[in-house]
């Protein structure tokens, strides 16, 4: 009886990694959320595209489709981790323009852009503290440069004063706080603009928050990539509990987005019950004084 169940366990296991590899993590949606957060006076509706962690490798038909088919939007965010293997820059690049924003093109990067990225035991993501190893350099100066040729903006470890249309923001970028490059020294805040902060990983979001930034934009979490019924997902790789692993989370009057994103490291190329994901949130001015507030309007695959 035993040894039967070891069996059926052993299958219903083998199904499900089955599953995450050459279903789930293919079966990309787009996500719509409404966000009234915008100042009054500015515009009356604002579309911004996030993706995030990517993770493109040489070729990558199917989620290069995917990018060309998303609608287009205001202002697209992309939050790092775009390769998973250095070989990728260019297909990564030309995958990205049709996704580009009208108004305004921003980016980070995250540590895959700037390391080769390397096997992993799967149970080291459960410590509390986990060593950094030594990594190769990768392609990030060539990510970098052919995407501010291709009119994306790098806004790492940097705060501007610009405009979006008719809306006035005061935009900060962090580098990747997973692996502790990112300086905070540049986020404190200069102006009563509508503040944007854009990071790669969300650990950099409790200061950036503190700092009064209204919008904030994350990734690096994969949505914990592997979850489960009733438990959710299994870690985050970073500070966040599990819980706020994804979706829109408010952090006082802040509001931070961690995108699930739309990849996985080549070395755990599989997904469980955590679909890869664009996310547009269409941003429209507050209806009053109480402060930001978030509705889900629908969701597509």
């Amino acid at each position: 009886m035993l040894a039967a169940l070891v069996v059926v366990l052993a299958i219903v296991a083998a199904a499900c990694v089955a599953y995450g590899i050459a279903i789930e993590r293919r079966w990309y949606r787009l996500r719509t959320y409404d966000l009234a957060i915008l100042p009054p006076g500015g515009p009356d509706r604002l579309d911004v595209l996030h993706l995030s962690d990517l993770h493109f490798v040489r070729g990558d038909a199917g989620k290069r489709r995917f990018l060309a088919r998303l609608p287009p939007a205001d202002v697209t965010v992309v939050t790092g981790d775009l390769l998973a293997e250095p070989e990728a820059v260019e297909n990564a690049v030309d995958a990205l323009r049709p996704a580009r924003g009208r108004l305004a093109s921003w980016f980070v990067l995250g540590s895959n852009d700037y390391f080769v990225p390397q096997p992993l035991n799967y149970f080291a993501y459960f410590r509390r503290q986990r060593k950094h190893r030594r990594a190769a350099g990768g392609r990030a100066a060539d990510l970098t440069a052919q995407l501010r040729a291709d009119g994306w903006v790098d806004l790492t470890n940097s705060r501007r004063e610009t405009a979006i249309g008719a809306l006035d923001v005061e935009l900060l970028g962090l580098d990747d706080a997973h692996i502790h490059w990112h300086d905070l020294r540049v986020a404190p805040r200069e102006t009563d603009r509508f503040g944007v902060a854009v990071m790669h990983s969300p650990d950099s979001a409790p200061e950036t928050a503190a700092l009064g930034y209204d919008l904030m934009f994350a990734g690096h979490t994969h949505g914990g990539q592997v979850c489960l019924p009733l438990v959710g997902a299994l870690v985050t790789n970073c500070s966040m509990p599990r819980r706020l692993v994804a979706g829109l989370i408010r952090m006082g009057p802040a509001i931070l987005h961690t995108s699930p994103g739309l990849g996985t490291s080549k070395y755990a190329p599989f997904r469980f019950f955590c679909r890869p994901e664009a996310t547009i949130i269409r941003l429209r001015p507050r209806a009053g004084p109480d402060g930001p507030g978030a509705t889900l309007t629908g969701s597509g695959t």
